[in-house]
């Protein structure tokens, strides 16, 4: 049997779109940042295809201009809505959240209280938060830098990216009247 040029090319082209729907099928119900070592075990495909079928929903997003994008931060992958969307994904979104509610404390109180200790941080959400932080490191959203038997923590500036906040990356809450009291002496608020 004599298989043309144009068939061995719409084999491969079809195999090509199998890989880029099964990768983003992977993407799209993880709802969280996946290496390409879990996609490879996800799909059964090699590096080279899922690095292929990644560029290609890329590609497709920009293409379509899609309310969907791809983000690669150090070297892991995410589908997500664009962030002129989110407004309406979060009235819809219930339930699963990409972090716990107990991480989204710890986040939020090493956000709020950076530069903090680790011990600090375990002292206050308990021994799970090691996990949180662990979490956190490896999706380089906080940094440690080792101080005598503990270590300290502050954002990174993936922090700020991943949440889609800009400005200065100061931390806007510590700016509150109720933040500064002078000599033990409340603020007046003007009202």
């Amino acid at each position: 049997m004599d298989i043309s040029r144009k068939t061995l090319d719409e084999i491969d082209n079809s195999k090509e779109k199998e890989n880029m729907r099964l990768v983003e099928s992977i993407l799209f119900i993880s709802a969280r940042f996946l290496s390409i070592q879990e996609l490879i075990t996800y799909s059964n495909l090699n590096s080279i295809q899922i690095l292929e079928a990644l560029k290609k929903i890329r590609e497709k997003y920009l293409k379509d201009d899609s309310a969907l994008e791809l983000i690669e931060r150090n070297n892991l992958w995410k589908m997500d809505v664009k962030p002129e969307y989110t407004y309406v994904v979060n009235k819809l979104a219930t339930g699963s959240a990409e972090f716990t509610k107990a991480e989204q404390e710890t986040l939020a109180i090493i956000a709020y209280k950076q530069p903090i200790k680790q011990s600090v941080i375990i002292k206050i959400r308990g021994n799970k938060a090691y996990d949180h932080i662990h979490r956190f490191l490896q999706l380089n959203l906080i940094k440690s830098k080792k101080e005598g038997h503990t270590n300290v923590l502050t954002l990174s500036d993936e922090f700020y990216d991943y949440f889609n906040i800009s400005g200065t990356h100061e931390n806007p809450l510590k700016e509150t009247p109720y933040s500064h009291e002078e000599e033990g002496e409340e603020e007046e608020i003007e009202e």
